[in-house]
């Protein structure tokens, strides 16, 4: 099983507890929803949610062993609300989103989500989705595929990649991730080549969230959540990137701003990875974890 991102940081946040109800609302290959389980013992639940069929399929595999305790269904966080109410009695004691990309989908080449592996320019997380990166590479207009580049990756040379798509493209189609590769490669400057960040990194992740609308549907999904908490409960997030991060951080503060909200939050900065879980998970790298509480009834 791949290694979940500061899971000791989930658990002291979550503060999982003997027959609390739990969401996963990205459940991966099911590390964090295991450790919540075995921390909730003995009768702890957990709903775990992903997108993703072949992650659904492994984190059942995982979870197996306990019982009911854990449902897994294939769905997004954003479906969590119906999820839960189908599967639980009562408020959830806490929830996780582990946000971003799994490692699950980044190893598999066929899935496209990797510029270091040649496949398919995919990278759809629910393969039932009819729209891929391919078809963004290759239909978009020249403007509006340089807007995803700079808004959704913060890509500083956004257009030069761009029109290094529409020259390629018009001779042949771009439908792997290679030939993707290869097109930044020959658009980029040549130090940028070089840099602490692969240089395909920010266009690869900006095709990836236009692909899976992930921003969009990120702060409703938090609302919603977070409305799904008992008093006392915890809603923590590990974002990867600036974006995530900023919209998590944003709908926190205005859940908990007023005198008579419902919500505090309880890292006044994002929580970040220890320098020697970094070293042995390098993916652990960008994360940042943020943590909402619902709040008490007043005495």
């Amino acid at each position: 099983m791949h290694r979940p991102v500061m899971l000791q940081e989930v658990l002291a946040w979550l503060q999982p507890r003997a027959g609390g109800i739990y969401l996963d609302g990205t459940t991966g290959a099911g590390g964090h929803s295991l450790a919540i389980l075995e921390a909730s013992g003995p009768d702890g639940r957990i709903v775990a949610l992903d997108r993703d069929a072949t992650a659904v399929a492994t984190a059942r595999q995982a979870l197996r062993p306990y019982g009911d305790r854990a449902v897994v269904v294939q769905a997004t966080y954003g479906d969590a609300p119906y999820v839960v109410r189908e599967t639980t009695e009562r408020n959830l004691d806490g929830a996780l989103l582990d946000l971003g990309v799994s490692s699950l989908q980044l190893d598999t080449p066929a899935r496209g989500f990797s510029f270091l592996a040649n496949g398919p320019l995919d990278m759809r997380m629910d393969v039932r989705d009819s729209v891929t990166a391919a078809d963004l590479v290759n239909r978009l207009p020249e403007k509006e595929l340089a807007r995803i580049l700079e808004e959704h990756g913060e890509e500083r040379y956004a257009r030069r990649i761009t029109k290094g798509i529409v020259r390629r493209r018009a001779q042949s189609p771009v439908l792997t991730t290679l030939a993707l590769v290869e097109v930044i490669r020959e658009a980029v400057p040549p130090v940028y080549l070089h840099g602490r960040l692969h240089f395909a990194t920010r266009t690869f992740q900006a095709l990836r969230i236009a692909v899976n609308h992930e921003l969009e549907s990120l702060e409703p999904a938090l609302r919603q959540i977070a409305a799904l908490l008992r008093p006392g409960g915890r809603l923590v997030v590990l974002a990867f990137h600036s974006l995530e991060d900023r919209i998590v951080k944003h709908t926190f503060r205005a859940l908990a701003q007023g005198p008579a909200a419902g919500f505090t939050v309880l890292t006044k900065r994002p929580i970040t990875p220890s320098a020697e879980e970094c070293v042995e998970n390098p993916r652990a790298r960008s994360a940042k974890l943020r943590v909402l509480a619902a709040r008490e009834a007043a005495a």
